[in-house]
């Protein structure tokens, strides 16, 4: 699994029009699940995402999580993060899981997340959105859950 990990002062997301997801200062969160992900996957994120220190402290320093902060957290599902550029100038998707396993595994990763009992929105899997925010700093990070396998 991958995840873009922004840090914002505000964001939302809209479905037809329609906001289906805001948060205030925290974390959007782009999450795309590639095949042979797994739980395991999802676990790893789910844990670094919300413990991960960069959000400042009085000194200035990246020194605090979501969760010490009470972080609100924005979640979307985005199967481009698995996108494959090496060859030619359309990306290929063939990295990605399936529909039905990526979503699956987006909604366990949500509902781990939502164990730290933060405020954790999300957007509709599947749907095209519209995603504004206002990224603090910026402060931009990508994670891949095989990085803790290596």
């Amino acid at each position: 699994m991958k995840a873009l990990v922004q840090r914002v002062s505000k964001a939302s997301v809209s479905v037809g029009g329609e906001v289906v997801g805001k948060i205030g200062r925290g974390l959007v969160v782009l999450v795309g699940v590639a095949r042979g992900d797994t739980e395991r996957d999802a676990l790893y994120l789910a844990d670094k995402i919300i413990n991960l220190r960069i959000f400042t402290d009085e000194a200035g320093k990246f020194n605090l999580s979501a969760l010490e902060t009470e972080g609100e957290i924005l979640i979307i599902s985005q199967f481009t993060l698995l996108a494959d550029t090496r060859k030619g100038r359309r990306p290929s998707f063939e990295e990605a899981a399936p529909p039905e396993q990526a979503e699956t595994l987006v909604c366990f990763f949500v509902d781990r997340v939502r164990e730290s009992r933060l405020k954790i929105e999300t957007g509709r899997f599947q749907q095209h959105m519209l995603v504004e925010l206002h990224n603090d700093g910026p402060v931009t990070i990508a994670l891949d859950s095989k990085d803790k396998f290596l």
